[in-house]
């Protein structure tokens, strides 16, 4: 039963024939697992919070960022270097303190994902990368979990739900991943700061219809947006022989790709020896103004033209925002400046 305080607090539910009291129960018994506090995860939260889903677990490890303000609205200036998924719990408990978070401070790998995903009825994938939403993807099916899936990119949002009643899921629809450097991250292209916000809160919008059995759920279909032209499209996929799911991946980066650079550095290696290599910076001119570690500028684009002028006589450590850009000049720079010893730095500068 709903006590005094929760009768007021979800009214405008219970006043609707559709939910009602029945549908606030269900609601308050749901348990649901959003994988990532950021961009997608902060409407997905704040939403299902508001409504009442009674168990809310967070799988986040990563902290804020001052460029995370932009769109991942549950982070204030103070939260900077914070964790996200315990300051999105501890915030959230203030918008509705009827609510047990769980919180996991933590990678999702595919040491932890089962164990975790069984813990829930319903996962909600706010992830922004290729190796974590086809782990996510296998994870629930092998534990039996429906899955529902986002995604942004630019100006463009996609939403669905997977392996819904046996249904279709991420592999049928994506069967194999797009090459590592074809589809860029947010932090390398862009988002529209209130895209993530669209495309999340119509992801907490399926998780609420799933629960009270009400309307119809995103099953075969997957939802298109575009911010700038507000169409929206909605096509049709089917269930294949790619649903099949027996084990997790051995490795989700190899798998969509990603081979580990051999030479790399973290920021603090490089820092503490710093004036054993060169630094070549390859990102924009307007991000070189707002933070830089010294060194060469010659941004990606430009490094074509311009890596003569890169100097050989020290090993060169090469650095961008996030360590992909930087991947990409090696990959160049490496049938060019065959007489140099090139490092990419890890993680990048992260600002």
């Amino acid at each position: 039963m709903l006590n005094k305080e929760e009768q007021k607090q979800y009214n405008r539910h219970l006043i609707l024939e559709e939910i009602g009291e029945a549908g606030q129960l269900k609601l308050k018994q749901a348990k649901v697992l959003v994988i990532g506090a950021g961009g997608l995860g902060c409407p997905i939260l704040q939403y299902l919070t508001a409504a009442g889903v009674g168990t809310i677990g967070i799988v986040d490890d990563d902290v804020v960022d001052q460029s995370n303000l932009q769109r991942q609205i549950l982070y204030s200036m103070s939260d900077i270097g914070i964790s996200k998924a315990e300051t999105a719990a501890k915030r959230l408990s203030g918008l509705n303190p009827f609510i047990d978070f769980k919180v996991f401070n933590e990678k999702l790998t595919r040491e932890n994902a089962v164990s975790i995903f069984k813990q829930f009825d319903i996962v909600v994938d706010g992830s922004d990368n290729f190796q974590t939403r086809y782990l996510c993807n296998d994870a629930a099916v092998l534990a039996n979990k429906s899955l529902v899936y986002g995604a942004i990119f630019k100006f463009e949002g996609q939403v669905t739900v997977f392996n819904f009643n046996n249904s279709a899921t991420y592999r049928c629809l994506y069967p194999t991943p797009p090459g590592p450097n074809e589809v860029p991250n947010c932090s390398e292209i862009g988002v529209l700061g209130v895209l993530p916000g669209i495309i999340g809160t119509l992801q907490a919008n399926e998780v609420i219809k799933m629960v009270c059995g009400i309307g119809e759920v995103l099953v075969n279909k997957l939802l298109v947006f575009d911010a700038l032209s507000m169409r929206q499209l909605v096509l049709n996929y089917q269930k294949t022989e790619a649903s099949e799911v027996t084990n997790l991946e051995d490795n989700y980066d190899f798998f969509c790709g990603i081979i580990p650079t051999e030479n790399e550095i973290t920021l603090e290696d490089l820092q503490n020896n710093i004036e054993t290599y060169h630094l070549l910076d390859v990102r924009e001119y307007w991000e070189r103004e707002q933070k830089h570690i010294g060194g060469q500028h010659i941004p990606l684009g430009e490094l074509p033209n311009r890596f003569a002028e890169v100097l050989t006589d020290k090993p060169l450590v090469v650095y961008c925002k996030s360590g992909i850009r930087s991947k990409r000049a090696i990959e160049f720079l490496e049938d060019h400046l065959t007489e140099v010893s090139l490092i990419n730095l890890s993680g990048g500068i992260k600002g």
